[in-house]
C-alpha cells in the first residue's frame, strides 16, 4: 500500500474510495454503480453540437473537444464513472497507419496487412505519438475530482480484424483465413498489437485514468476453441502489462456468451456481459473473483418507462448475489436513444440499490 492508502502504483488518490472502484474490486458500495458504453456520444444533443462539422478522427485529437465530450454524459446523467472520448483505431493512426472513420461506415485502412511485409505497418507506440491523450487526460482527471476515468484500447483480435479486412465485416473472412492458413503470421501480428494496445493503455493509466476496459468487440466471431488457440495469448499479454500498476481491468465483447469463461482467464477484474446471458448464469460461466459489468438490452431504453424499470430489476435482480457489479447496458448506447432515458435509468438503479 502506499501512504494514500491505495495499492502500490494506482493513479488516481481521488477515486479510490468510488462505487465505480469499490465494485470493480468487489467490496462494498452505497449504491450499484452506472455508466454506459457510449455514453459521451451521438445520443447527446450537446455533443452533435460540438462535433458538428469536425470529423471524428480529429476531434478525437483535440484535448479541449475530448475534455468537453467525455465530460457532457457525467453533467447529464449523474453516472458512476466517464469513459475517455477516443476511438479504439486511434493508436494505429498514430504510429502511421493509413486509415480513416468514414461516416456511416466506420475505420477503412488503405492498405489492409495480408502479407507478413505488411507488418511493417506497426511500429512500437510510445508517449511522444498521443501527447493529446495526456493533455486531455489531465484536463479530466482535473474536472472530475472523485469520479473515475476509464481508459480504453481495442483488443488485438478486433484490432487484427480491421486491419486484415480493412475495414468492418459480418463475416471476417479475410481476417479468419490468415488465422487458420497462417497461423505464425496471425500470431505475429497479434502479438504486435498487443504491444501497441499495452503501450497505450499505460500512456492512459500514467496520465491518471482509474480504470482501463479493453474491448473485443468481434470475438463473439470466434468458436472457444480458436478464441483459445489463436487469440487469448495476446488479450492476456495486454492484462500482463498493465497489471503492476493496480487499477482495474475490464474485459468486453459482443455476442460472446460462449467465451465468457475464457475472458475472465485473459486476466481481467472485471468480465463485460451482453444482454444475451443473464447475470446470475455469467457469473457461473466466469467462475468466482471476478466482477461482473452488465447488462441491459439498449434496445429496452426505446419502450418507455415502465418497461425499462421492469427489465431493469431483472439484471438487478440477477446480479443480487454477485461479489461485485457495475450496471451498464449490454452494449454502447444507440444514437437514436432518448438522453432523458438514461438520466432517469441511473437514477432508478442508484435509488433501488441504496444500501
Amino acid at each position: 500500500m502506499s501512504a494514500n492508502g491505495s495499492p502500490a502504483g494506482q493513479q488516481p488518490t481521488a477515486t479510490y474510495d468510488s462505487p465505480f472502484l469499490k465494485a470493480c474490486r468487489r467490496e462494498p458500495v452505497p449504491h450499484t454503480p452506472v455508466w454506459f458504453m457510449r455514453q459521451a456520444g451521438r445520443s447527446l444533443p450537446e455533443y452533435r453540437k460540438v462535433r458538428q462539422g469536425v470529423a471524428m478522427l480529429e476531434s478525437c485529437m483535440r484535448p479541449e473537444l475530448v475534455t468537453e465530450i467525455t465530460l457532457q454524459p457525467v453533467r447529464r446523467h449523474d453516472v458512476d464513472a466517464a469513459i475517455f472520448f477516443s476511438d479504439i483505431v486511434v493508436p494505429l493512426k498514430a504510429i502511421g497507419v493509413d486509415l480513416d472513420i468514414k461516416p456511416g461506415v466506420g475505420p477503412v485502412v488503405e492498405r489492409p496487412i495480408r502479407t507478413r511485409a505488411d507488418l511493417a505497418q506497426l511500429r512500437d507506440l510510445t508517449p511522444d505519438d498521443v501527447p493529446y491523450v495526456i493533455e486531455a487526460i489531465g484536463l479530466l482527471t482535473r474536472e472530475l475530482g472523485s469520479t473515475p476515468l476509464i481508459g480504453f484500447a481495442g483488443a488485438p483480435f478486433t484490432l487484427a480484424s480491421y486491419l486484415v479486412e480493412g475495414g468492418p465485416s459480418r463475416t471476417y473472412e479475410n481476417a479468419k483465413a490468415m488465422m487458420y492458413g497462417d497461423p505464425e503470421l496471425w500470431a505475429d501480428l497479434l502479438d504486435r498489437l498487443a504491444d501497441i494496445t499495452s503501450a497505450f493503455l499505460k500512456v492512459q493509466i500514467e496520465a491518471g485514468a482509474s480504470a482501463v476496459q479493453l474491448f473485443d468487440s468481434w470475438a463473439g466471431a470466434l468458436a472457444p476453441a480458436d478464441y483459445r488457440r489463436s487469440v487469448m495469448a495476446a488479450s492476456e499479454k495486454v492484462f500482463r502489462a498493465v497489471e503492476g500498476y493496480g487499477v482495474p481491468r475490464i474485459h468486453f465483447g459482443v455476442g460472446t456468451g460462449e467465451l465468457l469463461g475464457l475472458m475472465g482467464e485473459a486476466g481481467a477484474d472485471v468480465v463485460g456481459v451482453d444482454w444475451r446471458v443473464p447475470l446470475d448464469e455469467a457469473v457461473r460461466r466466469v467462475g468466482p473473483g471476478k466482477a461482473l459489468q452488465g447488462n441491459l438490452d439498449p434496445t429496452v431504453l426505446f419502450a418507455g418507462r415502465d418497461a425499462v424499470e421492469a427489465k431493469t430489476r431483472e439484471v438487478l435482480d440477477a446480479a443480487a448475489d454477485l461479489e461485485g457489479h457495475i450496471f451498464n447496458l449490454g452494449h454502447g448506447v444507440m444514437p437514436s436513444t432518448d438522453p432523458d432515458a438514461l438520466t432517469r435509468l441511473v437514477e432508478y438503479v442508484h435509488t433501488r440499490t441504496a444500501r
